[in-house]
């Protein structure tokens, strides 16, 4: 009781307030070191590696009836930081000719490709889960990157995103936000919603391109989510 008595005789003391004014302004200094400017986060970004899990992307374009160019969605992405790798991660039916043009087209285009093959479920359905491979391929680099982009809004990978963060990685979320998971949101450091840069992931007519042919509309429709 004693102990709160002078505790509570310190609040009228004009010491006291001194010293929490001292502390409110050592707070507030602090507050303001956190506030990077956009050039500045790019900077901290370091090595950049990518983690895109396709189905999921996929699926979130046609929730925002776009499809996306993934020339253009690596440049957003790495907005002029150092890209060490890009992973795409995707169920695959080899005998489908047109998935496996497009997925030859990713392998030449800046993307490493992480296919596993679509399994019969009994309602007639096909699907490949790649959430360990995602998580696997996270922990693994980890020291090899310092941000990991996260293109996916599956809440069994917050765990291993909060694993590497603690290991010192920088993370960030890209997904569409009514399909992510606010487990992977809140152990990222940054989060992006698709809705916000559609415009700059889209891809837009063209002519004369042999990429227009290999449509990803169809290829992953029977690895949809459930």
């Amino acid at each position: 009781m004693k102990y709160k008595t002078e505790l509570t005789n310190n609040f009228h003391n004009s010491t006291f307030f001194d010293d929490q004014r001292g502390i409110t302004t050592m707070y507030d200094d602090f507050e303001d070191d956190l506030l990077f400017t956009p050039e500045q986060m790019l900077e901290n970004r370091g090595r950049v590696a990518i983690f895109i899990d396709g189905s999921n992307l996929f699926y979130a374009a046609l929730q925002l009836g776009i499809e996306i160019d993934y020339t253009r969605l690596l440049y957003r992405l790495t907005e002029g930081s150092r890209l060490l790798r890009a992973f795409f991660y995707t169920g695959v039916d080899r005998t489908n000719e047109k998935q496996q043009g497009f997925l030859l087209w990713m392998r030449r285009n800046g993307y490493r490709v992480i296919a596993k093959d679509l399994v019969q479920l009994p309602d007639g359905s096909k699907k490949a889960n790649l959430d360990v491979e995602i998580a696997v391929d996270l922990m693994a680099l980890v020291g090899s990157y310092d941000t990991a982009i996260i293109v996916s809004g599956d809440g069994d990978l917050a765990y291993a995103a909060n694993s590497v963060s603690y290991r010192g990685a920088r993370v960030e979320v890209v997904s569409l936000r009514s399909m992510t998971s606010d487990s992977l949101i809140n152990v990222a450091d940054h989060y992006i919603d698709l809705d916000q840069i559609k415009e700059d992931i889209q891809k837009t007519p063209r002519t004369n391109l042999a990429y227009n042919s290999y449509s990803t509309v169809g290829i992953l429709e029977q690895n949809k989510p459930r």
